[in-house]
């Protein structure tokens, strides 16, 4: 949100604040942002302000879920426990709407994921200097993991691989190679059946990944312009864009997670 411009320029500003803190192991040494923006690291190169921050979001989830789940009563719920049990209500209802018979694993990797994600949008309301004015200069990094496209990449490849899996799995690899040749038009147009399949297979990690960077991405393009008006209108402008995006923010992860479910179920479908 709300930042000081550290009497930089504009650009200089934005440009500080759009690449990853990143290591490339191959030279031994930290990336300056110029060479992160000119993309000139090596295969060897992590983030590693994503690879913090989306796994210590990701512990974060786990200790809180079960946190809540060691101080459940069958009495009358506390605030907190309602919230989540109507939390594992929605999700369960949105498996049970998309994919009627899940296999046992589908309902908590939703919940998993919708959590996950939930919690990793949730840093683009921390303001996008916190990092920078509480090192005093020292360190640049992105805190939002979902606006590095590696990452949402990463996470919708790994569904991907899934909905792989299960095909293989349900129809078995001469039921699939079948339904890739034949559907939907006959056996005839088979390299146009190829072609259609092969297109929406790949459509789908890279429209999944593609979403959710795009969508925290361009939010945080806002907060930084945001943060280069005037101290005193920032909040003008900066107050109802937070706002807006703490729709934004669960609304995400609910995509990214009925998406994933959808794909999953799509793969036990035999045509």
């Amino acid at each position: 949100m709300a930042g000081s411009l550290h009497d930089v320029s504009p650009e200089g500003y934005i440009r500080g604040h759009l690449p990853n803190l990143s290591y490339d192991f191959s030279a031994g040494r930290w990336l300056t942002n110029e060479e992160v923006l000119n993309l000139q690291g090596s295969f060897l190169t992590l983030h590693v302000d994503t690879l913090i921050f989306s796994v210590s979001l990701g512990l974060l989830s786990i200790g809180f879920l079960a946190f809540i789940a060691a101080r459940a009563t069958d009495r009358t719920p506390g605030r907190l426990q309602g919230f989540i049990e109507m939390v594992l209500m929605f999700v369960a209802d949105l498996v049970k709407n998309i994919f009627p018979d899940p296999p046992k694993i589908v309902p908590p990797l939703a919940l998993t994921i919708f959590v996950w994600v939930f919690f990793m949008n949730l840093m683009d309301l921390v303001p996008v200097d916190t990092l920078n004015v509480a090192s005093q200069g020292a360190i640049h990094a992105k805190m939002v993991p979902t606006t590095d496209i590696n990452l949402t990449f990463g996470m919708s490849i790994t569904v991907f691989l899934m909905i792989i899996y299960y095909n293989i799995k349900v129809k078995g690899i001469g039921g699939l190679t079948h339904e890739m040749l034949t559907v939907p038009f006959g056996a005839k147009m088979l390299p146009a059946n190829l072609f259609l399949r092969l297109v929406e297979e790949l459509a789908k990690p890279i429209t999944l990944g593609l979403r959710l960077f795009g969508n925290l991405f361009a939010a945080e393009m806002i907060f930084l312009l945001v943060a280069l008006l005037p101290a005193w209108i920032q909040w003008v402008f900066g107050g109802p864009w937070a706002i807006y995006h703490i729709l934004v923010v669960p609304l995400q992860a609910f995509i990214f997670t009925a998406l994933t479910v959808v794909y999953l179920s799509l793969a036990h479908e035999k045509h």
